[in-house]
């Protein structure tokens, strides 16, 4: 696979949220169907894409690989949380608490997953999955007390019951059994599945159409944070993967997971806990139309 193709992809995708965009601007998307429209995304495409693709042939190599991701993902959240903390502990406030999650939290799942089945179909979808799960895990619990300075029971509940990790677990079982689902079920599936992509796209190009882009560019802590997020953890990834022999799949999945834009979350949580909205969005945004050009980059450099 060539960076042309790559950049192609990606062009796919940024077309898919222009849409979006216009559809907001018009007035055809508004906040309540945007959000109904994460719902289904979240409690029902997505879920159903994840399980979908460890529809494989049970293989020895594949299941390796995902105990190599699992391993990968674990140490690369604990990773990024070190830098995140090391390259703004000098910083105040909601510059701080933003700094940290930004650094450590990808949109593995809404840029994440489109950008992996474009490149790499379903075996994209399935590590990716692995990712998403420990994401969840560190998000609910590291994520929480970064804002919150405390956790709790609540947390943990959110990681057990969220449906991305159920249906990673449903997977793992239909594909170790391994468990052959009928004609009709998986074909639904892949059906229901296959619109997790266009879906993101939409929200993502909605969500950026809120944005007042004569504000959009201003402030060096949105500079810095993004280029630690796109640039700086990627290129830290990629010659340590390389050194481990990770295959080209492997390789081109890890790489790509860890130089996708800020997880809209992180915003998310500056509202839930009165941090700095206004900055959050800004980063999650900008971070967004910049991975346009930063990650057929960092492909490139693999």
């Amino acid at each position: 696979m060539t960076a042309n193709t790559v950049i192609n992809q990606i062009i796919i995708l940024f077309l898919m949220i222009s849409v979006g965009y216009y559809a907001k601007k018009r007035a055809w998307i508004n906040e309540d169907s945007k959000k109904k429209l994460s719902e289904i995304l979240l409690n029902i495409t997505n879920p159903l894409l994840i399980i979908s693709s460890f529809q494989f042939e049970f293989s020895r190599d594949v299941l390796h690989n995902v105990i190599i991701m699992l391993v990968f993902s674990v140490l690369a959240h604990f990773f990024q949380i070190l830098i995140g903390k090391l390259l703004f502990f000098k910083s105040k406030g909601s510059i701080r608490q933003i700094g940290e999650l930004s650094a450590t939290y990808a949109n593995c799942a809404f840029m994440g997953f489109p950008v992996l089945e474009s490149l790499y179909g379903k075996i994209g979808i399935l590590y990716g999955s692995i990712y998403a799960t420990v994401f969840n895990v560190f998000l609910w619990t590291h994520g929480i007390v970064v804002f919150n300075g405390k956790g709790g029971v609540k947390s943990i509940r959110k990681v057990l019951l969220n449906p991305g990790v159920i249906s990673m677990f449903i997977g793992l079982i239909v594909f170790i059994l391994p468990i052959k689902l009928p004609y009709p079920v998986s074909q639904a599936m892949d059906l229901l599945g296959g619109m997790t992509v266009p879906l993101s796209m939409l929200i993502i190009g909605a969500t950026l159409a809120d944005v007042d882009f004569r504000k959009l560019f201003s402030g060096k802590p949105l500079y810095v944070i993004s280029g630690v997020r796109l640039v700086l953890i990627p290129l830290l990834t990629i010659p340590v993967l390389k050194l481990l022999g990770f295959s080209d799949v492997l390789l081109g999945v890890c790489v790509m997971l860890v130089a996708m834009p800020v997880a809209t979350t992180v915003s998310i949580f500056a509202e839930m806990f009165g941090g700095d909205t206004e900055l959050a969005s800004r980063v999650v945004v900008f971070s967004t139309l910049m991975s346009a050009f930063t990650i057929p980059l960092m492909f490139a450099l693999m």
